[in-house]
């Protein structure tokens, strides 16, 4: 029998094109997460990182819950889910008025916070997030508490997330089929970069690079928050694909090959190196098997490496990430396991490469302690912040409308490349 559901609990769920994922949390005495259970399957109906065939992604999500809930020996009610799909744009909102020189009260940020809320126009977009990042006062920014303060303008940035709404809804829908409820959906690259991004790295800007199964979202922290985002419809599904393709195997072998044999680094041994391959057509035929050479197995990979770095290059130009050296890059998601693949990152993209880890959980078990499980670990890490959102007070609770008549409020809504 199970038990009583503990306070502090939260559970993430990660729904991936490759894998749906479940984890179980509780926040202890010292605002630690401990890990209590986790759970994963097989992905069949998602398709890019968006829903294509409900019924499998519902079966998958409650064979991932249920299998966390043995471990955890709790039953759970709500989730917070991840989206990772493309569509996702991020945005930054600059709202101020005059305040004449007093104190800061909390009735002031209010104001300034409900203005805010106005002024943002998601343009037929679904709002994933809206919350106040950073305040400023007198045009001095990066203010985090400026309660009690003397200013003569009071000013917000507000970070906000927004997604194409159908594929949110799907997944609302898909988690809510299986008998969950939805306490929030978050935007992937804002959960992963709480697991794996340093608040430092945050605030000095570091471009996060989650290469997923079926896509790869590169997201632009500076000053603190995301500040741009850019999705590419290719990831590590490609690869399997590509070396199924060439060698005419099926796609669990193919996937087995890239993640024992591949690599994204080449070398003279591996010429000699050979490795068995059962193609489609031999299965039957127990004398049917070929074999390749481990140098034939890394070009392909490489080949699909490529074109995906120089993607990810585009999407860095696009984004406008250009500076002094010291800039970082940060791999993480699926992808991010191949071996050698911050190397070739370094090389390709021109940056500094680490690959980012999920960290700060107690007792997370070590097979889900890799890059892959970064979303996940995020979105509890996101959960168990409880951070401030503006929708909580709007009258939908997803979209955010502009409303006119603010008064002596400026509305200041900027591009976010120009934050950093």
């Amino acid at each position: 029998m199970a038990k009583v559901t503990p306070e502090g609990l939260i559970t993430a769920l990660d729904i991936g094109s490759s894998k749906v994922s479940a984890m179980i949390a509780q926040k202890g005495d010292g605002g630690e997460l401990i890990v209590l259970g986790t759970g994963q399957r097989e992905s069949r109906g998602v398709k890019r990182g968006y829903i294509a065939d409900m019924g499998a992604t519902e079966a998958a999500v409650r064979e991932a819950v249920e299998q966390a809930e043995r471990i955890a020996g709790i039953n759970i009610e709500n989730v917070w889910g991840g989206f990772s799909a493309g569509g996702l744009v991020s945005d930054v909102a600059e709202v101020e008025f005059e305040l004449g020189g007093h104190r800061v009260e909390q009735q002031d940020i209010d104001a300034l916070l409900a203005a805010g809320r106005n002024s943002i126009d998601p343009q037929g977009r679904m709002v994933l997030h809206a919350q106040p990042a950073l305040y400023t006062l007198d045009g001095l920014t990066g203010v985090k508490k400026p309660l009690g303060l003397h200013a003569d303008r009071l000013g917000v940035h507000i970070h906000v997330v927004a997604a194409d709404g159908s594929p949110v809804r799907n997944l609302d829908l898909c988690v809510r089929s299986a008998h969950l409820e939805v306490k929030s959906i978050i935007a992937a690259p804002v959960a992963t970069g709480l697991a794996c991004l340093s608040e430092e790295e945050r605030e000095l800007g570091v471009a996060l690079v989650e290469m997923g199964a079926g896509i790869t979202n590169v997201s632009l922290f500076a000053g603190g928050m995301l500040v741009g985002l850019c999705s590419i419809p290719m990831g590590g599904q490609d690869i399997t694909d590509d070396i199924a393709s060439a060698f005419g195997t099926r796609r669990a072998q193919a996937e087995r090959m890239k993640c024992f044999h591949g690599s994204a680094n080449a070398s003279p041994r591996d010429n000699h190196e050979m490795i068995p391959v059962v193609p489609i057509a031999a299965e039957d035929d127990a004398h049917g098997g070929m074999q390749i050479t481990k140098a034939q197995l890394i070009g392909i990979v490489r080949q699909r490496l490529e074109h995906q770095m120089g993607e990810i290059r585009k999407a860095l130009q696009q984004l406008k990430f250009e500076g002094p050296v010291g800039r970082q890059v940060v791999l993480t998601g699926g992808g991010a396991e191949l071996k050698g693949v911050a190397d070739y990152a370094q090389q390709a993209l021109g940056r500094s490469v680490r690959i980012g880890r999920p960290r700060g959980l107690t007792a997370l078990p070590e097979a889900h302690g890799g890059p892959a499980f970064a979303t996940l670990a995020g979105l509890a890490f996101y959960a168990a912040s409880d951070p401030i959102d503006l929708r909580g007070v709007a009258p939908q609770p997803q979209t955010v409308h502009r409303q006119k008549g603010l008064g002596m409020v400026r509305k200041l809504i900027q591009a976010a490349r120009a934050n950093y």
